[in-house]
């Protein structure tokens, strides 16, 4: 029998000062049996990251040709894509066709360095796709803030991150590798 997917609760309250963009967002957002805690909390600071009024969770890893996050517009086109881990040339090709905007938020160290110097050079000719590593320290850290129902407020300002939950506190240094500064 196949494992279902566990629920989590999330009240999230985003104040990015770079953006001047100050919400609170409650999702309930459904973790794949074989998706860790590590990767459902950098969903959370990837939607924080580009949050608006539009952004959605998707079905995430249960789909192969839908995003992470997304962004529609009010007509149905998409505006914003969000990928998290190590996607292919292939799919990163096939989501700049398909969005105004395209965020790859890849983490994992040392393989995510290793997937970014073998793919580099193939994507420098699309000019709407960004590539925002999450140092493995920091996703490590946050993995140990997840719970069922989660309150948690995330700051971003002059690019850095701080990620509050319950009495714990995470500092995430977002690093740009490819797109606008």
């Amino acid at each position: 029998m196949a494992q279902q997917a566990t629920i989590y609760k999330v009240e999230l309250s985003v104040s990015d000062m770079d953006r001047h963009y100050y919400e609170t967002h409650k999702l309930t957002v459904a973790k794949h049996p074989s998706e860790t805690n590590e990767r459902l909390m950098v969903r959370l600071v990837a939607f924080a990251l580009n949050a608006h009024e539009h952004l959605e969770m998707t079905k995430g890893l249960s789909t192969d040709d839908e995003p992470d996050i997304w962004q529609k517009s009010l007509s149905g086109e998409l505006d914003v894509w969000v990928a998290l881990g190590l996607p292919s040339e292939k799919v990163m090709r096939q989501s700049c066709g398909k969005a105004g905007k395209v965020v790859v938020y890849p983490y994992g160290g040392r393989t995510a360095e290793m997937w970014w110097d073998k793919i580099k050079n193939s994507t420098t000719r699309f000019n709407n796709l960004h590539v925002v590593n999450f140092p493995e320290a920091d996703t490590a850290a946050l993995a140990k803030l997840a719970s069922r129902a989660m309150k948690i407020q995330i700051n971003i300002q002059d690019g850095d991150v701080m990620v509050s939950a319950d009495d714990g506190i995470v500092y995430v240094t977002p690093v740009k590798w490819k797109g606008a500064a």
